[in-house]
């Protein structure tokens, strides 16, 4: 964790690095810790709710704050994480899983991080969209098994184990999972969690759970099933086989492929193309596109036309479409 310098006068107290919530008086924005950037309600008390009732480390906030993240910084000192802002505008997101060792199985740790990370970048209004990678080896190989193999019904059952696992499919913002390598079990989930995928040309999809004597429990057999229908779903979660990343393109799992050493920096050039588009009319067609998964038809167009006529109260599509009539790029406020 990053070192804080000493408050400077007349500032009693800093943010408190720990789980629960607190209220904290940040310093005024002259000062900066080491390393650090300090969020706009610098000078201002609100509250901050720890996460998953660990650590929060160095991303403290809430999403059900009004104000940003407090200590939000590309490259802070992560364990199992790198991250960082990419694109032209620093308008995206990078997450990189770090636990090369463990082919980045997913750990309490690392998934508390990714959920800081996420929260962190949620917050800021810079940004547009999200990568999410691993390492050219394995994206996640699945969840850490030495953590799991004691556990018992009634601990799983009574702290809803795995609960916090799917923060990454509540982020408003568009993720896209750039996955190399290995992505079993978890590793799969977490990448089905994400809006898009693309893959390397070396990489491998797979629910091997049935090999260790259990099943997929972070969303596996449902994604998998709506994302390439029935029988192969129950073809890879029954047998633990494995597909290939031309297999899961050709059945609907992954939208393109590429070779190993590009497929971070075109994840990253399609989610600057997001990035660059009004970020509340993104969020509204992400919202109708997940609605899909959820609902009927006739309720999904419903929500659909909601959503489309919402879109004509906001300044981006007056702006949208005049730049359109007057064949000039349009220069979106996010408003």
């Amino acid at each position: 964790m990053s070192q804080l310098m000493p408050p400077p006068p007349g500032v009693s107290r800093l943010p408190t690095l720990s789980a629960g919530t607190l209220t904290c008086l940040h310093p005024p924005p002259a000062w900066r810790p080491v390393g650090l950037e300090l969020c706009p309600a610098a000078g201002k008390r609100h509250s901050h709710q720890g996460l998953g009732g660990g650590p929060v480390g160095p991303l403290v906030w809430s999403p059900r704050d009004s104000a940003p993240p407090c200590l939000l910084i590309p490259g802070a000192n992560f364990e199992y994480i790198i991250t960082e802002k990419k694109g032209q505008s620093s308008n995206v997101g990078l997450i990189r899983l770090n636990r090369p060792k463990a082919l980045n199985a997913l750990c309490s740790g690392l998934m508390a991080e990714l959920n800081q990370a996420l929260e962190a970048f949620e917050g800021d209004p810079a940004m547009g969209a999200i990568v999410l990678t691993g390492g050219e080896k394995a994206f996640a190989a699945g969840a850490d098994i030495k953590e799991m193999q004691n556990q018992t019904f009634q601990n799983c059952y009574s702290g809803r184990f795995l609960s916090h696992w799917d923060r990454v499919a509540h982020v408003k913002k568009p993720v896209i999972a750039a996955v190399n390598g290995y992505a079993l079990g978890g590793g799969c989930e977490l990448a089905m969690m994400c809006d898009i995928i693309y893959a390397g040309e070396k990489a491998q999809f797979g629910q091997p759970e049935i090999l260790i004597g259990t099943i997929p429990g972070a969303g596996g057999t449902q994604r998998l099933t709506r994302a390439v229908g029935k029988s192969l779903a129950m073809e890879m979660i029954l047998t633990g086989d494995r597909i290939s990343a031309q297999e899961a393109k050709q059945a609907g799992l992954v939208s393109k492929v590429f070779p190993v050493e590009t497929l971070v920096e075109e994840a990253i050039k399609c989610a600057e193309k997001i990035a660059n588009n009004s970020k509340i009319v993104v969020a509204m067609a992400k919202e109708s596109v997940n609605a899909a998964f959820e609902m009927t038809l006739t309720e999904g167009n419903k929500l659909e036309k909601k959503l489309f006529y919402s879109t004509f109260a906001t300044d981006d599509q007056k702006e949208g479409m005049t730049a359109f009539v007057e064949k000039r790029k349009a220069s979106f406020k996010d408003q």
